[in-house]
């Protein structure tokens, strides 16, 4: 009977449980799951910025080095592989700085991107008859499954909401900064014209 609590706490803790890393200019954090032929790994994640650059490279590597999952540019997502042989796989997080940042801003630190990973479903095969296999371990699987979309909903949402606030922070800056601009302009012309109005009305009087 205590078998059921201690599997399901370690179900739940896994499905709360998220990691953070930090990615300097430039630079590539990777980490390892050893699998068996057949078992999934599911691995998600978001991106935050200082500079508003979220994208970032994702790669996961069988043992032989073969591509599995190969993003270019993303800022988050939810990728699953299954694997084809035994052996260590590799999952690597990168961040590339822009050609354009490269030249306005050359400091790597400026270009810090933090990552929020969660490695989840990593299902390993059994070769016990699934339909032998225990039905509250498997509802207790389910509703972990259930959890972590859940979880990685709320992530999404959070993300997709700090990004959208950043966006329009930025513009509701430009639309001030512009707003001074056009009123300092405004103010300019108009005392140029009094200025003329009145210089103008002057000539005249003295002729």
């Amino acid at each position: 009977m205590l078998a059921f609590p201690v599997a399901l706490f370690l179900f739940f803790f896994s499905a709360i449980s998220a990691h953070l890393i930090t990615l300097g200019g430039e630079s590539t954090e990777c980490f390892f799951e050893n699998l068996h032929k057949d078992d999934k790994l599911t691995v998600s994640f978001q991106t935050d910025s200082e500079d508003g650059e979220y994208g970032i490279r994702f790669h996961i590597l069988d043992p032989a080095g073969r591509f599995l999952v190969n993003e270019q540019s993303t800022s988050f997502g939810e990728f699953q592989i299954t694997s084809q042989m035994d052996g260590t796989h590799k999952y690597c997080f990168q961040n590339v700085t822009p050609l354009v940042r490269l030249f306005t801003k050359p400091q790597f630190a400026s270009h810090l991107k933090f990552v929020s990973f969660n490695v989840h479903g990593v299902v390993y095969v059994s070769d016990e008859d699934p339909d032998h296999q225990d039905p509250m371990e498997r509802q207790v699987r389910e509703l972990s499954e259930l959890l972590e979309a859940i979880r990685d909903e709320q992530e999404y949402i959070v993300a997709r909401e700090r990004m959208h606030r950043n966006t329009a922070e930025s513009t509701n800056s430009r639309v001030k900064w512009w707003s001074l601009i056009q009123s300092g302009i405004i103010v300019a012309v108009s005392v140029f014209q009094i200025y003329w109005l009145k210089r103008f009305f002057e000539v005249k009087r003295v002729v």
